[in-house]
């Protein structure tokens, strides 16, 4: 058979998770509280189907059958998380041995199974202690986390080889400190400024931990979850509001971690309304010198936006969105179970963007996906016809390839996500995996998709 897409010797297939999202024993294996158990506890009614964490899809207990169909499914890489609270519960001090037993096995596993691990350090999921103490906000949280990290590094280093900061970043800053669908649901720019500046700090001290010890052939990176704002139209009006939303939430992490320094003009807005965060000495040349080996980039759908219609509210609080409106696009393409756009050319233009601007820094996909409401409408003779989710993988390897052959330097292509999970406040309203997890068995089955993920990765294109 001959292949269209022939993607490069060695490229990366597999899938991502987080811990909390598959892991369930949240009250087992010595694992202390994260801010996602405590939510789900004080407020269960803000989960789809009043659905918490406590049990999600038993990862926990079900590693190694998991293992064993990703390697049925053709996976050859796979990013996941370590859970902090799991590691070292409260986030400070003694090691949880049940948990480095845990993480051991799943590594030495995946291994095994010639699947090589990408860790991921933090994925949303603040102890509840640290959380108590400002979480984010807090400058003690960063060195805890640094302690952290360097504790992961020490314990699984000699097997892991790539290493993630943070998933997405920018999402605890929009849901717990802008838009209220995270914990701890504060509606306060300046905060949100002060928790993204130390995010992005925290980044860089864990980077320069990792080098610091000297892994000749490990790499250690960064997710980000890389939206285009594509303007309404040519207009200066439009091009600069898509410029200051790409501005607050593309380069307000891209830009320190791959650049190792922030937008000029975000900080003069920052500085103009008053909402810059407080910075301490020595953090700019921290950034500077401790920029990311490798980019993991998500990509679900386009930001699309236009200038303003009416002047903001001068007694509202200070938001992102007092510099653009959003814009439905006429004849948008539409994922209608989710209610996203989806536009396959984004990640194309992503990776130009890399290439052009970010000196073509080494990257992947890390996430793409597509979430789809009561997917059993789609049951056929005991499997999953999940052919929109092929339809979706494909449109978007193909805009992949045409980058690569352009010279972008893309190494890899991770779906969102390996098996059916937990999703923070939706739960398990929408599906995004390649297999299916009945949510009261526990019982996995591959869908149609992964039957097709396999042949893909098998002849290394389509």
């Amino acid at each position: 058979m001959t292949l269209e897409y022939k993607f490069p010797e060695g490229f990366w297939w597999g899938s991502a998770t987080s811990a909390t999202q598959i892991e369930g024993a949240a009250n087992e294996g010595g694992k202390g509280k994260n801010i996602w158990d405590h939510w789900y506890e004080i407020e269960p009614n803000r989960f789809f189907n009043n659905v918490g964490p406590e049990s999600t899809s038993d990862f926990y207990h079900r590693y190694k059958e998991d293992i064993h169909l990703m390697k049925e499914i053709g996976h050859n890489t796979y990013r996941m998380s370590i859970s902090w609270s799991r590691l070292i519960p409260g986030g400070r001090g003694k090691v949880n041995p049940e948990a480095v037993t845990f993480y051991n096995n799943v590594i030495n596993e995946l291994i095994e199974n010639d699947i090589e691990p990408f860790v991921n350090l933090y994925h949303f999921d603040m102890p509840l202690e640290l959380q108590n103490e400002g979480g984010w906000e807090s400058r003690e949280v960063v060195e805890a986390y640094a302690a952290y990290a360097k504790e992961a590094f020490r314990l699984f280093g000699d097997r892991v080889s790539k290493w993630f900061t943070f998933n997405e970043p920018i999402v605890p800053v929009e849901g717990g400190y802008l838009y209220d669908f995270h914990y701890p649901n504060v509606v306060d720019a300046k905060r949100a400024a002060q928790v993204a500046y130390h995010t992005a700090i925290a980044s860089a001290k864990a980077v320069k931990v990792y080098h610091e010890l000297d892994k000749t052939d490990g790499k250690i990176g960064i997710i980000l979850n890389l939206t285009p704002s594509y303007p309404r139209s040519e207009n200066p009006a439009d091009l600069r509001a898509s410029r200051i939303a790409d501005l607050f939430f593309n380069r307000s992490f891209l830009d320190p971690a791959v650049l190792g320094e922030y937008p000029q003009e975000l900080i003069d807005i920052l500085t103009e309304h008053g909402q810059l965060p407080v910075m301490q000495k020595g953090d700019l040349e921290l950034l500077k010198a401790n920029t990311v080996d490798i980019l993991g980039v998500n990509y679900y759908q386009p930001r699309r936006v236009k200038a303003k219609e009416n002047l903001p509210n001068p007694y509202s609080p200070f938001m992102p969105e007092w510099f653009f409106d959003h814009y439905e696009m006429p004849g948008r393409k539409m994922n209608i179970y989710r209610g996203w756009e989806i536009y396959e050319k984004g990640i194309y233009d992503i990776m130009m963007n890399l290439k052009e601007n970010y000196g073509n820094i080494e990257s992947f996909v890390s996430e793409n996906g597509m979430g789809v409401q009561d997917e059993d409408r789609f049951l056929k003779d005991g499997q999953i016809q999940d052919d929109y989710r092929i339809e979706f993988i494909g449109e978007h390897l193909k805009w992949l390839h045409r980058a690569i052959q352009e010279g972008c330097n893309a190494k890899g292509y991770h779906m969102w996500t390996f098996m059916d999970n937990w999703s923070w406040s939706n739960a398990y309203k929408n599906r995004y995996g390649f297999v299916s997890v009945d949510v009261e068995t526990k019982e996995r089955s591959l869908k149609k998709s992964a039957h097709w993920f396999k042949e893909v990765s098998n002849n290394n294109g389509f």
